[in-house]
């Protein structure tokens, strides 16, 4: 790679056809890239070789070097992706039978400071760019999916990062994903995860393609969300359902709830009584999320007893209730506490055995 390259990856293909010339040129490195996974600009054969030389020394296809990957036995892989600047960037890739996922960050750390998430310790470093979102992507497919299965698989905003804090890089970043001379990812497999920000949130329901919507609620009253999301202080649940209310929704598509359950905290028979008040009326489901613990953290998972009576709950009022299966038990897996561990450690790929923490893709 030459220094100071372009990177390919931040660059949707109207505005390459606006840089290449002849314009066609954008689509055929487009596919070139997203459809058949080359890296090197040799490799396209249908680029007349004086360009293809050209390109090399203006352009970087390359994806982002691993610092880290850690392997579960249950198949699940979470990655430390080192960007540019040295910046760690984690992401997960969840292996399923039919569609596995793949979860990606939008920031280095968070500004929103959610008492029971990891990343809210770690503060705000900077927004990740469009091209850093998109390659997060890349390297899990490609370390996973063989050829034959490399479309079988979701994305998920519900890593490190608020996104619609980072809404033009994310946005950005969904488009370059969902270019269908590219990898082609249907807005029907992609979910944005939010706190809640609202003015970005309104913006989002005006946007002609649109992502699947979850909300990170976790406190059913104003008391509860403020002592866990300080978000909800500037933005209370009536503000935030009000705007979810009128987010438009296709036919028989849902607004899914993360909540998060915090032993003696959000996990009592009233808390999911609230819980069933709030939602009435919106096409809604609920993520169950039991407490991946941590040591930063001063709360614990509520047993397994107080998670089904708190989902029974739920379901005895109508409501659809999941409680998130654990993944990659064995490794370091709450949102944030591989890069708070790991990132002044040599890079390496690692198996690591008997960490205690859960995955937690928020």
């Amino acid at each position: 790679m030459i220094v100071g390259a372009k990177s390919f990856f931040e660059y949707e293909r109207p505005e390459l056809a606006e840089i290449f010339h002849p314009a066609f040129r954008a689509t055929q490195i487009y596919k070139s890239v997203y459809q058949r996974w080359f890296d090197e600009f040799e490799l396209m054969t249908d680029l007349p070789k004086p360009l293809r030389a050209s390109l090399a020394e203006d352009w970087n296809v390359k994806l982002p070097a691993l610092h880290r990957r850690f392997d579960s036995s249950d198949g699940t892989r979470r990655y430390l992706v080192r960007l540019a600047d040295s910046e760690l960037a984690e992401t997960v890739f969840i292996p399923e039978e039919h569609r596995s996922t793949i979860c990606i960050s939008s920031q280095i750390g968070c500004a929103l400071a959610c008492t029971f998430c990891l990343t809210g310790q770690l503060g705000l470093t900077r927004h990740l760019t469009p091209g850093e979102i998109v390659t997060q992507v890349l390297v899990a497919q490609r370390d996973n999916l063989s050829w034959d299965m490399r479309d079988s698989f979701n994305i998920v905003l519900m890593g490190m990062g608020e996104p619609l804090h980072n809404y033009d890089n994310v946005m950005k970043a969904l488009r370059i994903l969902h270019d269908d001379e590219g990898l082609n990812v249907s807005m029907s497999r992609i979910t944005l995860s939010t706190a809640g920000l609202l003015p970005p949130l309104e913006r989002l329901a005006n946007e002609p393609a649109i992502p699947n919507l979850a909300i990170s609620l976790t406190g059913a009253t104003n008391e509860k969300r403020n002592q866990l999301m300080p978000v909800n202080r500037k933005y209370p649940i009536e503000q935030l359902l009000d705007a979810v209310r009128r987010f438009p929704l296709k036919h028989r598509q849902r607004v899914t709830f993360e909540y998060v359950l915090l032993r003696d905290v959000t996990d009592s028979p009233q808390d999911a009584l609230h819980l069933v008040k709030l939602l009435k009326g919106i096409r809604a489901k609920i993520n169950l999320i039991p407490l991946n613990e941590a040591e930063e953290l001063g709360y614990k998972r509520p047993s397994d007893g107080a998670i089904e009576s708190f989902r029974q709950i739920l379901i005895d009022h109508n409501i659809s209730a999941f409680v998130r299966k654990n993944r990659g038990n064995d490794i370091s897996a709450a949102c944030g506490q591989l890069k708070k561990k790991w990132a002044d450690e040599p890079e390496k790929v690692v198996h690591p055995v008997g960490a205690a923490s859960r995955l937690d893709c928020r």
